[in-house]
């Protein structure tokens, strides 16, 4: 992600404060301008300069303290852009609820973040109800006693998520319980989001589709029977070759979205790097050596060759980084020869080549 500064002291601040500890003046985001800016604290709207000079507030969530986004008045809306996608929140007089949904905001609100600098359509389903998607987050307390079984998914631009799964210790528990090496509230955003693009952009585009299924496969063997046999007998043999996860192999539609989802990872990765300027030259003489100069902002490369050039010994130093504090590679994956052809894939697809 990109860095950001308080506009009154220059103080360094992160995506999500709303406030410069180093001036006190309040700080709110404009996803329009991609800038955060400093606020004066003794008012509750604001004519910013660095705004074009428009009037703002803060969108109405900022009273849960779960947004620090910006509002153009002028446009009658109480919420701003990644706020008007929520169509259920939990029960806010529950502090755990609260607490939970904070959470899952900092990782939504990450993801608006990402699809705005991929020039994707953010349309909410209450203005486009059939191309626009939403977001339900739901606690299974309650639930009718038909719906228990609702998990984290996807359908027709329904983005669900179990507020448990903001929980870490539930979240850990069910990781172990899947096998899974990777679980994070962001992970399941990029990948349901996936699902919601693949209508999007390639269900009835038949060029498009064409070249997913050479690629990924036929999507329209039966979904259902694909998952159970994934559950019922495990991932397909030799999977590691062709899939960025067991889950991949289930169907063309979870590699979709799982290789969506690793090509969000590793473009945010690369834009942190680019904005840190880092670059890397290995004290080793073996012949790839990892060198590698993140020089270059990921959402404006169309060489995807730079980006795979560059992403792999960045993603070995991150997890080097981790194993030097004791903690688990923050991206414990392999990205196969096959694998990089369904990431190349996807960034074609996204920069329009």
């Amino acid at each position: 992600m990109k860095l950001f500064q308080c506009t009154n002291c220059k103080n360094t601040v992160v995506f999500e404060n709303n406030k410069c500890l180093n001036c006190s003046f309040k700080l709110g985001y404009s996803s329009y301008y991609n800038k955060i800016v400093s606020l004066d604290p003794s008012v509750g709207s604001w004519q910013v300069e660095e705004l074009d000079g428009k009037t703002y507030e803060y969108c109405e969530n900022y009273n849960h303290k779960v947004c620090n986004w910006l509002v153009d008045v002028s446009r009658g809306r109480k919420f701003c852009l990644a706020c008007t996608l929520n169509r259920t929140i939990p029960h806010l007089l529950d502090d755990d609820n609260l607490e939970k949904w904070k959470h899952i905001e900092i990782a939504k609100h990450r993801l608006v973040y990402q699809l705005l600098r991929f020039r994707l359509p953010v349309v909410r389903k209450t203005k486009d109800a059939i191309d626009g998607f939403c977001f339900d987050f739901l606690a299974k307390d309650d639930l009718p006693e038909e719906s228990k079984d609702l998990k984290t998914g996807h359908a027709n631009g329904v983005i669900t998520l179990l507020i448990s799964e903001a929980d870490p210790v539930v979240r850990e528990q069910i990781k172990q319980q899947m096998a899974e090496r990777y679980r994070t509230l962001l992970g399941h955003f990029r990948h349901e989001v996936g699902h919601y693009f693949w209508d999007l952009l390639i269900r009835d585009n038949p060029d498009v589709l064409v070249e997913f299924r050479n690629i990924f496969g036929d999507e329209s063997q039966s979904y259902a029977d694909a998952l159970a046999n994934h559950y019922n007998n495990g991932p397909k043999a030799h999977w590691q070759q062709s899939y960025i996860s067991k889950y991949a192999s289930s169907h063309p539609w979870e590699d979709w979205a799982e290789t969506w989802s690793h090509y969000l990872h590793l473009t945010d990765v690369l834009e942190t790097a680019y904005n840190f300027g880092l670059s890397s030259d290995p004290k080793i003489t073996a012949k790839k050596n990892l060198k590698m100069n993140a020089g270059f902002d990921p959402y404006k490369v169309k060489d995807f060759k730079k980006i795979m050039d560059t992403g792999i010994p960045l993603l070995f130093a991150l997890n080097s980084m981790n194993r030097s504090m004791g903690e688990d590679d923050p991206y414990p994956f392999v990205i196969s020869k096959s694998v990089e052809n369904k990431l190349e894939f996807i960034h074609n697809l996204l920069k329009g080549i």
